[in-house]
């Protein structure tokens, strides 16, 4: 019994525990069922064994050691790993325009920081993979690596290249993969690291469909992970929430999962073979990442927003970042064909 059969239990037992709403009271009806789930770590349930259970078989669907559910996002799996990995006074390489969640993780662990740079990409304003993982690791003879990898535009670097290389010289490797939720359950999109690094973490919430701010930590080593994330995780968890996580690697999992998945790919190639007049970059196709001769990409965001009622995720001076996922449906698909106008 999973998570998501624990919540459908039907309890009999009479609780006076946390939380106080007892599952009957709620401040926004809207989210009744919500609260019906949001229970507390009592016998009656039994929820840990079940988020145990459910864990193992996320590890299994992955090929991985172990892998646990988060629920205070990536930026909780970077810390923990690079807690599990680094003693005070350890090296730790992280590139310098990382998310602060790497830093703030080797502050924590008392680590050594080292930062490096990545090739700068003047023509997209982006910056380009890791080529130089032994240079750096010979240079500087780290206890740990940590890569982002795809980066926010969907630039991916050689993991199982990386991997070995860290291998070969005893360094933990820790892969920033939040944005790679999806790579698992396809052959069509760059080949996840799951089954290379010590570590990879993976947002849901960002582009395989989950509620914020859930997140999964994949282990491949033997390092004490539980114990890290202990120290950072609430001693109170949201059941409701990791309930959605166990869904979420269900449905990806599931035929129709990745029919989805397959059909968004396809849907994304036809659209960029219609769009003659922008150019495309990038090594993930789900990451819409575009310009167009003549226009900043500052310029480009603006036309879109008020022009065609289009909301990009990102952009820079140089190009346009349109983000999609596991929720991005035909009809939404098909308002970029406006752009052929542009």
């Amino acid at each position: 019994m999973g998570l998501i059969s624990v919540l459908k239990k039907k309890n009999r037992k009479t609780l006076f525990t946390t939380p106080s709403h007892g599952g009957e009271f709620a401040v926004m009806h809207k989210f009744y069922q919500w609260y019906r789930a949001d229970i507390s770590e009592v016998d009656a349930y039994n929820p840990q064994e079940a988020l145990e259970r459910a864990e193992k078989r996320a590890a299994e669907i992955y090929g991985t050691k172990s892998t646990h559910f988060l629920t205070n996002g990536s930026s909780g799996g970077i810390i923990a790993s690079i807690l599990a990995c680094c003693k005070p006074g350890d090296k730790i390489l992280i590139w310098d325009k990382a998310h602060p969640c790497h830093k703030n993780g080797a502050l924590l662990a008392g680590a050594e920081i080292i930062e490096y740079t990545l090739p700068y990409n003047k023509e997209w304003g982006i910056y380009e993979r890791l080529e130089n993982a032994e240079e750096l690791i010979k240079k500087y003879a780290p206890k740990t690596l940590v890569v982002t990898s795809p980066s926010y535009e969907g630039i991916v670097s050689d993991i199982p290249k990386i991997s070995s290389v860290s291998k070969k010289y005893g360094v933990y490797l820790i892969v920033d993969e939040a944005h790679g939720a999806l790579y698992p359950f396809s052959e069509n999109l760059p080949e996840s690291a799951v089954k290379y690094a010590d570590y990879t973490v993976q947002s849901l919430h960002k582009t395989a469909g989950g509620i914020n701010p859930t997140a999964l930590l994949h282990s491949n080593c033997d390092l004490d992970t539980k114990s890290k994330l202990k120290m950072i995780t609430t001693t109170s968890p949201s059941y409701p929430m990791l309930a959605t996580i166990e869904a979420n690697i269900n449905y990806l999992n599931s035929s129709r999962g990745r029919k989805k998945i397959e059909t968004l790919i396809t849907q994304i190639k036809e659209i960029r073979l219609r769009l003659t007049n922008l150019e495309f970059y990038g090594d993930d196709v789900t990451k819409i990442l575009i310009k167009k001769e003549g226009l900043s990409g500052c310029e480009l965001s603006e036309i879109l927003f008020n022009k065609y009622n289009i909301e990009d995720e990102r952009t820079n001076e140089k190009s346009t970042l349109l983000l999609t996922g596991i929720g991005t449906n035909k009809a939404k698909l098909r308002k970029l064909n406006y752009l052929i106008k542009l």
